[in-house]
């Protein structure tokens, strides 16, 4: 039977630039692995599900576009009578899809409802791109668990010394020690030292980096990890990073190296981590033995590991657990947007985000492989549009490096806050945010200035404090001294004294604390566990005790300016000295090689007294785009090369609801970082903002704008969730989620988020003293 569409339409293979969505659809999970399979549309390769949602049969019908090829896949049942193939490299080696599943292809018109042949010499070229093409989810995973080494100018600018055969007796040990393993040649000069102690009980004793420090020579190569290939870990200690060596061969080849000769004797640095983050030890058994009690149902769904993507599964999982997310995005009733692109809509992302874990729709057992164990666990959703789609053009997450969760958690707020919230839907993200008041009190005067901040979660630092050294089974461990969390909030909410002039009297004295001013429906609080060794901030494991039950927060409520208290004056005074950093915290802070700009702005930032804080606010800050701009500490609006605002940036702001003179000032204090400026107008909501000259504000005062959060009493919280990290570096190791869940005929039970594993959580008490983040729910 002929199809009038067939016959009109001017079809083209995909172009490897265009993305073919032929795993899932674009606006829910169902996928080619349901009965009635996946719809690609063969004029823009969009995939729309083809069974009960119809979002196939929608698309065509908006678009026009009738034409799709229909893929379903099922499932081989394999049996495993043999373990799994050791991994050799930082990549998931699993058998090919041809292994594993069976595909059947048919082509189809949605508008005349008609099968059609596939074979069709206008059909068979366009079905063949498609499943030729790299799928979607297949480019985004292309680098997964792959780490991106780079060179560098010091491998690219290598000088060797003389040229000489390093005798095969000189490549058996270190030149310091009698170490024969973990071997690094130096490749400027052929000293050959061994590496630090690795993971897993790898010895060493640092005199390869020694030699480094006392020669100035940077770059190294491990003898066991050198391939006939090439491949070899190069690490280079001037930049104290993992890189790559193009003229590995050449450099070798000085030292009478051979490559065809070499033979890859020991792990890799990548082969080492990999054995960690598979040794995940947020042991999924019981105290027993047994394997943990898998869960299955309505916000019991997993997220699969898009490799490196765990950071992102533990903080979605928390969110959608939250009754603002789900009210939400969570809509089965509401009309999707409609829009050309769904996978590059955050909207319709989101609502399939919230679709896929709330409904419980996919949250069954994957039956596909017979288990060595008798515990099946779920497939997993794989969230590969929905990470690019946050991801992209953000320079971090856009790769498939491991990232920070609290980045992540921040970065969605605003990507969320920004997108538009019509009708009678509110931004989710509006119970996270509260008002935190700083008081600052003159130790000259006594007068005192209250200033007000929006925040959507607060940084506490845990006390650092080393118990004496235990003998383990790998030796001396380091433990630290457990603190609660009361302890923590009470020196989070504890007065300093801070090295400011005071505008009226000129005294270079403060007391500075800081309270709420209202409390948040979700309080998110980020444990802040770092320590600095050798200048490189590492994370360390200090037992944090939370209360499981409710408890207040009253008295960490500010009670605002006093009868009794004089305010300081708005504007400095004629003459007044204007910020004066601390000589000792500047000094240390630029030994260690930062500009005297950026001293001065992390010093102004954290208190002008620490320069242990004032470095770790400069880490956190080195991508601003102001950092490099002499600091202003105030000053009469307009001073300071302000300008006029960029009249596009200014437009920008304002489609996001914020008013003219509000977005002309925030560009003004941020540079014009348009990012930047939208965190100031929420951090400054009292602030009017910057009128031209001659410009009137209304005659009528502007009603100032209520804080978010309340300041209602009692203030009572329960934890509800947290995210846990194992590793000594957040862009490092493995990340999961523990939640509060309401089981069915079982109450409120703890439940661990494990990627797409989703268990009855055990020993919950002592993991939670390892939190990252903690989401508390106001009672």
């Amino acid at each position: 039977m002929s199809c009038p569409h067939l016959e009109s339409a001017g079809l083209t293979p995909p172009t490897p630039a265009q993305s073919v969505y032929r795993e899932d659809c674009t606006q829910c999970f169902d996928s080619i692995d349901e009965p009635s399979g996946l719809d690609v549309c063969l004029q823009c390769f969009n995939g729309g599900c083809a069974g009960d949602r119809l979002h196939a049969k929608l698309h065509s019908t908006l678009w026009n576009h009738a034409l799709a090829l229909n893929i379903r896949r099922t499932r081989k049942v394999i049996v495993r009578d043999e373990p799994p193939a050791k991994m050799s490299k930082l990549a998931i080696a699993a058998e090919t899809e041809e292994d594993r599943y069976d595909t059947a292809l048919a082509a189809k018109c949605l508008e005349c409802n008609t099968q059609l042949d596939i074979a069709n010499p206008k059909l068979a070229p366009i079905a063949d791109g498609i499943m030729n093409a790299s799928a979607f989810s297949k480019k985004e995973e292309v680098k997964a668990w792959e780490q991106e080494l780079t060179s560098c100018e010091h491998i690219l600018m290598l000088q060797q010394e003389e040229s000489r055969n390093i005798e095969q007796g000189d490549l058996g040990h270190c030149t310091a020690c009698d170490l024969r393993e973990n071997l690094w040649l130096c490749l400027e000069c052929g000293n050959l030292g061994c590496g630090r102690k690795q993971l897993g009980g790898v010895d060493g004793n640092s005199h390869a980096l020694s030699h480094s420090a006392e020669s100035g020579h940077g770059v190294a190569v491990k003898l066991g990890s050198i391939t006939p290939e090439g491949t070899a870990d190069i690490y280079c200690y001037r930049c104290d990073d993992e890189r790559v060596d193009e003229n590995l061969s050449q450099h070798l080849a000085h030292w009478g190296i051979v490559l065809a000769e070499r033979q890859k004797t020991e792990k890799s640095l990548t082969e080492m981590q990999i054995e960690q983050n598979l040794k995940w030890d947020f042991s999924m058994t019981t105290e027993d033995g047994k394997e943990l009690k898998p869960l299955f149902g309505p916000g019991l769904t997993g997220l699969k590991n898009l490799g490196n993507s765990c950071y992102l599964a533990s903080i979605v999982q928390c969110l959608f657990d939250m009754p603002s997310f789900r009210d939400r995005y969570d809509r089965p009733g509401d009309d999707l947007p409609v829009v050309q692109d769904p996978a590059a809509d955050l909207e319709t992302q989101l609502r399939k985000m919230a679709d896929g874990l709330c409904s419980g729709r996919y949250s069954k057992p994957d039956d596909g492989v017979v288990a060595e164990s008798d515990v099946t666990h779920q497939k997993g959703l794989a969230p590969a549009m929905f990470k690019h789609l946050i991801g992209r053009g953000h320079d971090e997450f856009s790769t498939m490096r491991q990232q920070d969760a609290l980045e992540l958690l921040q970065h969605l707020f605003k990507l969320i806050t920004r997108s538009g919230h019509a009708g009678d839907l509110k931004d989710p993200t509006a119970q996270f945010r509260f008002a935190m008041e700083q008081r600052l009190q003159c130790l000259g005067c006594r007068r005192v200035k209250y200033s007000t901040t929006e925040q959507d979660n607060i940084f506490i630092d845990v006390p650092l404090e080393k118990l004496p050294a235990q003998e383990g089974a790998e030796g001396m461990s380091e433990k630290y001294k457990a603190v609660t969390l009361k302890e923590c909030l009470d020196n989070f909410t504890h007065g300093e004294t801070v090295e400011l002039a005071c505008s009226a009297c000129g005294n270079k004295g403060f007391n500075k604390r800081s309270l709420f001013k209202t409390f948040p429906d979700v309080l998110a609080i980020n444990a802040g566990k770092m320590t600095v060794v050798n200048w490189v901030p590492i994370k360390v494991d200090v037992p944090v005790i939370v209360p499981d039950e409710p408890f207040l927060l009253d008295s960490y409520l500010s009670k605002g300016l006093q009868p009794s208290e004089e305010v300081l004056p708005d504007e400095p005074e004629a003459g007044a000295p204007a910020f004066v950093p601390d000589a000792a915290a500047a000094a240390q802070l630029e030994a260690m090689g930062f500009p005297r700009v950026r001293c001065e702005k992390a010093l102004h930032a954290t208190g002008n007294s620490d320069a242990n804080a004032a470095m770790e606010w400069l880490f956190a800050h080195l991508e601003d785009a102001d950092i490099d701009v002499p600091l202003d500490v105030g000053g009469p609006a307009g001073a300071g090369g302000g300008g006029g605002a960029d009249p596009e940036k200014v437009e920008m702001l304002g489609a996001m609801g914020f008013g003219a003179p509000q977005a002309k000032k925030a560009l003004k204090e941020t540079g014009g970082d348009v990012e930047r400026a939208v965190e100031w107008l929420f951090s400054h909501p009292d602030d009017q903002g910057m009128f031209e000259d001659g410009a009137q504000a209304s005659s009528e005062p502007a009603a100032p704008k209520e804080p978010a959060g309340s300041a209602a009493l009692p203030a009572s919280f329960q934890l509800q969730s947290i995210v846990c990290h194992k590793g000594t570096s957040i862009h490092a190791g493995h990340y999961v989620a523990f939640i509060r869940k309401q089981l069915e005929g079982q109450g409120a039970k703890w439940v661990l988020f494990n990627d797409e594993k989703v268990v009855e959580a055990y020993d919950v008490e002592e993991v939670r003293k390892f939190a990252y983040i903690y989401f508390f729910k106001r009672a």
